[in-house]
């Protein structure tokens, strides 16, 4: 059984208990614990199921790479699903429940899957799940849908906070063990600015635990040395709990801190996601051990040597009383040596290879009285919820039992693989080492910034060195070269020198037996959470599926939450056996971050509640909020739709809006809409590629109408740019559209045009905008300015600097969206409240109102002008809204034009725009088709058009709207049918788009 032991146990107190409940059992550990030696001290074997087949799982690893102790976390708002045994501290008050079974983890239904496997190989669903087609809606996708996932989805609030954290460094390590330790200090002596990053709470890494010498000192007391010479070092950084997930191109790279995961009533944010900007950055991050696939090798007990030596040396913990060990390397004999040293018993050492001579680690195991069997292997594991025995065979052979083993802890070694994830983030390449059997990084294939030069290091053993005086040399070197290439001048010194035990050869072991037949590999696991054996790899190769990806996407190889930390190298050197060629051949599977899971609420950071997309506000949101505004959400912000009077309703106060605008005068909030500055000596080119008309032959103090399509040749948006001087430019955009065009602006210009002279600034929020509309819009302005704003000193589409009221700057605007005299008055935000109440003041003789959104909707349709995302929606292009008056006939170019050459775009037989006027007055319903004569293939009546703006009209007594109709412009004055949800149809004029006002005499006085 698995127990604490009376001693040891270098990260644990044993004078604190800490108390925690697993499956409402309540528990005991010691502080230090993590979750998964807690359990193992309380002989917890059993902690889960698998995901096809329901099997028995038992903890396997102690880090990261552990596929199968996965658990429920927490209650309430601080429940989370999916959380790592072997990476949990734990405290007091933990709850944790574990996964994928019912009723109960002892007893699951589900483990009727295990008697089924023959029918459920690798890739059955893509086969089953096609035939008989009805079956697929209400049989197969409910029960898809049901067995899909691991865990339960939280359902309360998470109570926690999580930030983001910005660094800039001249060298980022990833990994706190005695390379990256060493690197740090390389870097730190010549000057760089360093930052250390350990996933763990611990320093040192293996080393503290399988030992070795410094200098002539034990490799801890160089631990503690050089942590206290970098923690002296005022340019050198050190956080524990923190990961490296990914490295991406420019140095970037995305840290992910645990800050209080152990100690969760702590104050201070739960997690924090790092955003580190490093001009070079080495990858300490060492090396994972693997397993060995023979049948039975997922019963619980049967764990990495390794992880059975972390558990006894850091936690004090025993995995089993009596433990079998079967490696093919000499790594696993230190596991043995731990485990006598302590007492325990190991009744075998069950090697693979035939060696000429003992090594120094098998001379030293025999001089401790252990049994040494070389050449063979495990034919099979006994038990079914924890391990009771083991059957030996050769391993030449097919597998013929020779023996059997009483044991209850079963440690396997298959050989270590460095962690070359992150290398290989952005583009590292990696090469087959022979000698190691392993993949380790192709340094001469590095990843690559512009300017050709690497800005990723891989060290130690991440770098492909496994012993500890290797180790240090490579790192130091790595620490000296980033400094280097971050600018700085390393110091001539020498690394330390350390010495380990020298190791014989590994002998690559893939599957044991080595002619173990179809039964034995139908029990060999891969992949211990998505239950891959080794009979599915091969499957997969029989299949045809000679791709290492498409192997994975047919088995689920490496497809579980420990993304084939454990399975890969194992499953992809299975695959080139049954394909007949070498493992570099068939190559890896894509490196994609982040390296371990990251919570969804650390990559939301600040951004939830209120603030998950804050509601952006115009300075005169306020003024809006306590003058009755009904708020429409556009975009990110909330505008006023209208504003309601007492007793009025929201129909009845757009009606009064409407009628003092055309009648009077009124205001309009229109801040939001968007404004971007286009600067440079290439700008008046680079609009005319953005846009359908001339730009760059528009005078300075003019305005000019643009629309704007994308390379497909659909309209995107529209607005007025505004020529401010020779070299500088002003867009408006939609309110929706300023951060999407601002981006579109830049995506050209960076990728495509990047030699052109041409910048680009969002000013959106920096200006408030405020329009003057209506027959005395001009008076009103008057009152407030002693600069000329009269027709012929500010004719329409041209604007002027002028100072408003008590010295207000403003840029005056002669634009009008809806028709009637119109200026828009641009001011630096910080004056746009002072100017909105001179605006109120001076309007109150003319009975001055403001006016919403839907007033502004409904003038511009009664002027029949278009409105973006209404009478657009990603298949329109300008062409089909008559408006090819503002697609210029001199540019040679412009993005869209091509596209829009295309025979299905130029055809004239398109749906086109046109005005719709209901024969009896009503309002068409919104989005409401038009219907044609005969029906579809599909049994539906035929459509020709469809409403895209629809509005009453209080200017004009009646509903209004425009409209795509099939030939719309050629059919003027035919009565088409619209019918409604009722079932009762109402019939529409075609008629001319433009409903008031068509010359235009009210917005050019």
């Amino acid at each position: 059984m698995s127990t604490r032991l009376a001693d040891g146990g270098r990260l644990i107190d044993r004078s604190k208990t800490v108390h925690f409940t697993f499956n409402g059992k309540r528990l005991q550990g010691r502080e230090g614990d993590t979750l998964a030696s807690a359990l193992l001290a309380n002989d917890q074997m059993l902690v889960g199921r698998s995901f096809k087949y329901h099997r028995p799982r038992g903890i396997v690893a102690s880090g990261a790479e552990e596929p199968n102790a996965l658990f429920n976390m927490g209650e309430g708002s601080r429940f989370e699903p999916n959380q790592r045994a072997t990476t949990t501290e734990l405290y007091d008050g933990l709850t944790c429940t574990s996964q994928n079974h019912w009723p109960s983890l002892e007893f699951d239904v589900g483990g009727i899957n295990k008697h089924l496997g023959r029918f459920l190989p690798a890739g059955f669903y893509y086969k089953m799940f096609i035939h008989p087609r009805p079956f697929w809606k209400h049989v197969y996708e409910p029960f898809i849908r049901q067995s899909a996932g691991l865990g339960k989805a939280p359902r309360d609030r998470d109570q926690d906070r999580y930030e983001h954290f910005y660094a800039f460094v001249d060298v980022l390590v990833i990994g706190g063990g005695v390379a990256g330790l060493q690197a740090a200090k390389a870097a730190g002596e010549a000057g760089a600015k360093v930052l250390v990053i350990e996933q763990t709470s611990d320093w040192g890494g293996r080393a503290m635990v399988d030992g070795g010498e410094v200098d002539g000192e034990p490799v801890d007391k160089f631990v503690q040395k050089i942590l206290s010479e970098l923690q002296e070092m005022p340019n050198v950084t050190l956080r524990s709990r923190c990961m490296g997930a990914g490295v991406y191109d420019h140095g970037y790279v995305l840290g992910y801190e645990r800050v209080n995961d152990h100690q969760p009533d702590a104050k201070g944010p739960r997690h924090r996601l790092w955003r580190i900007r490093a001009k070079q950055t080495i990858t300490a991050t060492g090396a994972i051990e693997r397993p060995l696939s023979f049948a039975g090798n997922d019963v619980p007990g049967v764990m990495l040597a390794s992880a059975i030596r972390d558990y006894v040396v850091n936690f004090g913990v025993s995995c089993g009383d009596r433990t079998v060990v079967v490696t093919n390397n000499d790594d696993a004999y230190r596991t043995a040596i731990v485990l006598k040293q302590q007492g325990l018993d190991v009744p075998a050492i069950i090697d693979a290879r035939v060696l000429p001579e003992d090594s120094a680690l098998m001379a030293e195991a025999k001089a401790l009285g252990l049994r040494v069997v070389m050449g063979h292997g495990i034919a099979g594991v006994k038990g079914g919820k924890r391990v009771t025995g083991v059957q030996i065979c050769s391993q030449a052979g097919e597998g013929a039992v020779l023996e059997e083993i009483a044991c209850d802890a079963v440690a396997m070694s298959g050989g270590w693989s460095p962690v070359v994830h992150l290398w290989s983030h952005c583009g590292g390449k990696l090469i087959w080492d022979e000698a190691q059997a392993c993949f380790r990084p192709d340094v001469d294939k590095a990843p690559t910034g512009d300017a050709g030069e690497a800005f990723v290091i891989p060290a130690g053993i991440a770098n492909g060195h496994l012993g500890l005086g290797a180790v240090l040399t490579d790192a130091h070197a790595a620490g000296q070269a980033a400094a280097k290439a971050a600018g700085m001048k390393p110091k001539k010194s020498a690394a330390p020198e350390g010495h380990t035990v020298a190791e014989a050869a590994i002998q690559p072991i893939w599957l044991m037996p080595q002619g173990a037949g179809n039964k034995k590999r139908m029990k060999a696991w891969l992949d211990y959470q998505n239950d891959v054996k080794v009979s599915d790899v091969q499957l997969a190769a029989r299949e045809g599926y000679e791709s290492v990806e498409h192997a994975k996407r047919y088995t689920t190889l490496g497809m579980a939450t420990d993304q084939g930390k454990l399975s890969n190298i194992n499953g992809l050197a299975i695959l080139s056996d049954a394909l007949n060629q070498p493992i570099p051949q068939t190559g890896t599977t894509t490196f994609r971050p982040p390296y371990t899971p990251i919570s969804m609420s650390a990559i939301a950071g600040e951004a939830r509640g209120p603030i998950f997309q804050p509601i952006r506000k115009t300075v005169l949101h306020d003024w809006h909020e306590e003058n009755g505004a009904v708020f429409e959400p556009v975009g990110a912000w909330r505008r006023p739709y209208c504003y309601t009077q007492e007793g009025e309703s929201v129909k009845d106060a757009v009606i009064r809006e409407i009628d003092t605008t055309r009648k009077s005068l009124a205001l309009l909030d229109a801040s939001t809409l968007g404004k971007i500055i286009v600067k440079g000596p290439d700008a008046g080119k680079f609009l005319d590629m953005l846009y359908t008309n001339m730009m760059s032959t528009l005078a300075p103090g003019k305005c000019r109408y643009g629309l704007m399509c994308g390379e497909n040749g659909f309209l995107i948006d529209d607005g007025v740019v505004v020529r401010l001087d020779e070299d500088t430019f002003l867009c408006h955009t939609t309110t929706g559209g300023a951060e999407s065009i601002h981006g579109h602006m830049e995506d050209w210009l960076q990728c495509e045009w990047w030699d052109w002279k041409v910048y680009t600034a969002n000013v959106t929020e920096q200006y408030a905008q405020i329009a003057v509309v209506g027959p005395k819009a001009r008076e009103a302005l008057e009152a407030l300015t002693k600069d000329d704003i009269s027709g012929e000193a500010l004719p329409f589409m041209s604007f002027k600097e002028i100072t408003l009221g008590d010295g207000i700057p403003a840029r005056a605007y002669r634009i009008s969206f809806s028709g009637e005299l119109s200026y828009e008055i641009a001011v630096p935000a910080s004056y746009g409240r002072a100017l909105w109440d001179d605006l109120l003041a001076v309007g109150a003789k003319y009975d001055v109102t403001t006016y919403g959104t839907e007033g502004l909707h409904v003038m511009r349709a009664e002027k029949g002008f278009i409105m973006i995302g209404d009478e657009t929606d990603g298949t329109v292009i300008p062409q089909d809204l008559n408006m090819q008056w503002a697609i210029s006939k001199k540019k040679e170019d412009y993005l869209g034009k091509r596209a829009q050459e295309r025979t299905h775009m130029a055809d004239p037989n398109r749906w086109k725009l046109v005005g719709l006027e209901t024969v009896d007055g009503s309002v068409l319903p919104e989005g409401a088709y038009a219907v044609a004569e005969g029906t579809n293939e599909n049994g539906q009546r035929n459509t020709q058009g469809r409403v895209t703006s629809t509005y009453y009209s209080p200017t004009l007594k009646r509903g209004i709207a425009m409209g795509l109709v099939h030939n719309g412009p050629d059919r003027m004055g035919e009565v088409i049918d619209f019918p409604k949800v009722d079932g009762t149809v109402v019939k529409a004029k075609i008629v001319d788009q433009v409903f008031y006002d068509k010359d235009g005499e009210k917005q050019n006085v």
